[in-house]
């Protein structure tokens, strides 16, 4: 077996399990404001494809089929903000690129399976990230968990107020089985360190 780039530290590796892969601030915020506005949708939704690869998008509209990503600038290669650590290039490099990966192999097995695809930056603001989650419900086909006031599925409760999980376990980094192409990245908490910097602390 191949030598896999580890981080620079124990404390290093220990720091990143600890980061939660979901419940973002800014997805939260997100949510919040969809709920607020009466949508209802799936949160951190695992959506089983073909081919036996699964997803989880960060906010699921099942009914319409689309699916909602809020990326960190960071872990996701945010052509804008993102930055490469100086330190430790040789696990850095190739771990972002596997996630940028990830996120384009993703967005292929949604379409693919008739899902409509929406990619939020962390830094966009919120109002803009709002509009256009709307935009993309507004054009799209089918019905529930869509508009203020409409029914979704069953279960369709997501978007939850303060104080939402999302039903996640403390120190869930996000470990997926064979064939997920989950598009939310273990540690990622919608940020990421500074160039010349690795996240964490000790």
């Amino acid at each position: 077996m191949a030598d896999y780039p580890r981080a620079s530290s124990e404390g290093r590796s220990a720091n990143m399990r600890a980061i939660r892969r979901t419940d973002t601030k800014p997805e939260l915020a997100l949510r919040r404001a969809l709920h607020a506005m009466g949508y209802r949708f799936r949160k951190d939704y695992r959506l089983d494809l073909a081919e036996g690869r699964r997803v989880r998008p960060d906010i699921a509209f099942t009914a319409r089929k689309v699916a909602v990503f809020v990326d960190g600038c960071f872990w996701h290669a945010c052509p804008d903000h993102g930055s490469k650590p100086s330190v430790n290039q040789g696990y850095w490099t190739p771990k972002l690129l596997r996630n940028v990966e990830r996120d384009r192999a993703a967005d292929a097995a949604l379409t693919l399976a008739g899902w409509r695809v929406v990619r939020l930056w962390e830094h966009i603001p919120l109002d803009d990230a709002v509009a256009a989650v709307v935009a993309e419900l507004a054009t799209a086909p089918g019905r529930g968990g869509t508009a203020p006031g409409e029914s979704g599925p069953p279960g369709d409760t997501g978007g939850s107020p303060a104080g939402d999980t999302g039903g996640s376990a403390a120190g869930d980094t996000g470990g997926s089985a064979a064939g997920d192409i989950d598009g939310s990245v273990a540690g990622d908490t919608g940020g990421g360190p500074a160039s010349g910097a690795e996240p964490g602390g000790s």
